[in-house]
């Protein structure tokens, strides 16, 4: 299944609570409980003003889809084509 990165700008992302990332996050899951099995969120990183997740899902349109239903900016959404790593530079 394709992976993506989205970019999400969200200012003052850095400063939420523990609390509101919570509200977020099961924000999310709901949305992703009613698109079905298909689109799952691996994790994501919180900066100072912007958040980039982790999705898989079949499709760019499905991501996008999880963003209007959730109420989330997916300011830009990227197909991952490979991944790499320290290991990658040995092989």
């Amino acid at each position: 299944m394709p992976k993506y990165v989205i970019e999400r700008e969200i200012p003052g992302a850095g400063k939420l609570s523990a609390e509101e990332l919570k509200g977020v996050a099961q924000t999310s899951c709901g949305v992703l409980n009613n698109l079905g099995p298909q689109i799952q969120w691996v994790h994501s990183y919180v900066t100072g003003d912007k958040v980039y997740c982790i999705y898989n899902a079949p499709n760019e349109e499905m991501v996008r889809e999880h963003a209007r239903q959730g109420g989330f900016p997916a300011n830009s959404v990227s197909e991952v084509k490979a991944i790499i790593d320290p290991v990658t530079a040995e092989h």
